[in-house]
């Protein structure tokens, strides 16, 4: 008798287990609203006249896309973290597209100037990076409110900002 509770006792305890790690919702995890945009991207930035002739090439930076906190499908932050310019704001997205600009916006917390951002896109698939593995691409242009002095002493006009996603691989 002591035996058949036992294995009894010992049944429930394996049952009870078995079913106590249910997940407590039902939803799964997934990306974010602007996930193919999102990113950590090398690029080289460009001096460039309104034709789109580069005149000055201004070396590497690192910008990062990401999602706004309501997670919108319509703005994305794009932010250098200082690599370049110290910008951060953020932009209009059509995510269809892949495209992305906004109308002139502050582009730090000090409110020391203004940008325009026009003609964004990332281009899925169009980059090959060193490895010679298909790679996102990225491309857009700014114009800084505060930029005068580099735009009269250089012949541009505005920044050309492209490149591709980091690949996590040392390049």
């Amino acid at each position: 008798m002591k035996k058949f509770i036992y294995i009894l006792a010992l049944s429930f305890m394996a049952s009870f287990s078995l079913t106590s790690c249910d997940p407590e919702t039902n939803e799964e995890p997934g990306g974010t609203a602007v996930e193919k945009m999102a990113g950590y991207w090398d690029v080289n930035v460009y001096g460039v006249t309104d034709a789109g002739e580069p005149v000055i090439d201004f070396g590497p930076a690192t910008i990062y896309t990401y999602n706004t906190v309501d997670n919108s499908s319509t703005k994305m932050w794009l932010d250098d973290q200082e690599s370049f310019w110290a910008f951060k704001f953020k932009v209009d997205v059509n995510y269809p597209q892949r495209t992305f600009s906004c109308p002139a916006t502050d582009y730090d917390a000090a409110g020391t100037g203004t940008a325009v951002v026009t003609d964004g896109k990332v281009l899925e698939g169009k980059a090959i990076n060193l490895h010679g593995q298909p790679n996102d691409s990225i491309v857009f242009y700014v114009d800084f409110s505060d930029g005068t002095e580099y735009y009269q002493a250089y012949g541009f006009s505005k920044f050309m900002f492209t490149g591709q996603r980091h690949s996590g691989f040392y390049e």
